[in-house]
């Protein structure tokens, strides 16, 4: 696959999660997904994407780098958001919060089989003390 291939199928599949198209998820992710060392299969990704909706209604995925080697993408996604309660282990309780997770997927049959996906949540720790001081 071509490297501009490869980021346009990204691109959409990116589009997909911001669009909620959980039926079209599957022309996207491989049945037998891989996030983080975890076989999540597709219904188990679908299921931990649609926790991070209900626990950010606002959650928009931003691409703001991308680069392309294939079989692997590597994408930097910024994320200015307001989760609900608990966020990664910190009381954030419905303010608003900005961070970003670096993330690398690697696709076979043109779609991803494995996820190695790091937030940061260092960045999120910071806003939350320096609204407390």
């Amino acid at each position: 696959m071509l490297k501009s291939d490869l980021c346009e199928l990204y691109r959409a599949y990116i589009a997909c999660l911001n669009a909620r198209d959980w039926p079209t998820l599957g022309r996207f992710v491989h049945e037998e997904v891989v996030h983080n060392g975890r076989r999540l299969r597709l219904s188990g990704y679908r299921d931990m994407l649609k926790r991070d909706v209900d626990d950010i209604p606002d959650l928009s995925f931003d691409v703001q780098m991308l680069l392309s080697d294939p079989p692997y993408i590597a994408s930097r996604i910024g994320f200015d958001c307001t989760p609900k309660g608990m966020f990664l282990g910190l009381p954030v309780d419905g303010r608003k919060v900005s961070f970003a997770e670096n993330v690398i997927y690697e696709f076979r049959d043109e779609r991803i089989v494995q996820v190695w996906s790091v937030i940061d949540k260092a960045a999120i720790e910071a806003q939350l003390f320096a609204r407390r001081n």
